[in-house]
């Protein structure tokens, strides 16, 4: 107020006013075109997979000059074993895996982030230290244990020690979600007569959604797509997954269904796309407030 006279203030323009129209146009333009050209590879291998099979490594059109869908019939049932069962063991094998590391990870995760126990700290640093040591370096001791166990060639490797909370990562990002919320939700619940298990229970895990279901997601993804781990383990045709079975589709020593491989791996991105849409939200959510106090 001056001499009765109410000047306002006016906060001085952000980046986006002060930015023109011209540079507008050119920045959405570069990230157009540098996300095509991220997706060009994706795009690339569904339009080979209707085209005909001598067109596939000729051309680097995304267009097709004939749409052949004999790719997808010739690949899900042109093996000795339907598709459809490569699709079975690997959904079964990742459900097991997104089950397992959800709840395995996030009792590992409570105990360090809300229980008192002797050497917490030293076995919390214990459990980071594993994240530095590379998996092939404990591939051949765990190789010989699951083949003196008889586990050898069924799926009990790939699933059984996601159960014990071997992934690290998981509850590493478990723990540092569970120390944003408030501990006075613990002590109230403990004044009510809660135990331990029945605040994990009913506290921290409905107000840890978002951080289980990142868990979980990447855990299906990861799972889904493993080649190298059902490689080591897996030896008979039947229990194969579907990253083997699309090896399968490549023969070294004979002719080669390039159009039966692009089919298939275009299915097999089917199931992590809506497994990726349908928790889209919690993903965000879970990466973005991790770590931090709510």
């Amino acid at each position: 107020m001056t001499n009765g006279i109410t000047t306002a203030v006016t906060a001085p323009p952000s980046d986006i006013t002060k930015r023109s129209f011209p540079t507008s146009i050119a920045i959405h333009t570069l990230l157009i075109l540098g996300s095509l050209l991220m997706l060009y590879p994706l795009l690339w291998m569904v339009s080979a997979s209707v085209r005909p099979e001598n067109e596939i490594f000729s051309s680097t059109s995304l267009i097709p000059s004939s749409i052949d869908f004999s790719s997808y019939l010739r690949g899900w049932i042109g093996l000795d074993i339907t598709f459809g069962r490569f699709f079975w063991n690997s959904l079964v094998i990742s459900i097991l895996t997104v089950i397992g590391n959800v709840v395995a990870c996030s009792l590992a995760a409570y105990a360090f982030a809300r229980l008192r126990f002797a050497g917490r700290n030293f076995w919390f640093a214990i459990m980071l230290g594993t994240l530095m040591i590379p998996y092939h370096v404990t591939l051949i001791p765990q190789y010989v244990l699951f083949l003196n166990l008889g586990w050898v060639n069924t799926i009990l490797p790939l699933v059984v020690p996601k159960f014990l909370a071997s992934d690290a990562f998981f509850i590493f990002l478990m723990v540092q979600f569970f120390r944003g919320i408030p501990r006075e939700l613990d002590e109230a619940a403990m004044m009510d007569g809660c135990s331990a298990w029945r605040i994990y229970w009913k506290i921290m895990l409905p107000l840890s959604l978002p951080v289980l279901a990142t868990a979980a997601i990447f855990s299906f993804i990861w799972t889904w797509d493993d080649f190298f781990g059902p490689l080591i383990y897996l030896n008979d045709m039947n229990t194969y997954t579907i990253q083997l079975g699309l090896r399968t589709f490549v023969d070294s020593t004979s002719a080669s269904d390039w159009g039966g491989l692009f089919a298939m791996s275009t299915l097999t991105l089917v199931p992590v796309f809506f497994f990726f849409l349908f928790f889209q939200r919690l993903l965000i959510e879970g990466i973005a407030t991790t770590g931090m106090k709510r």
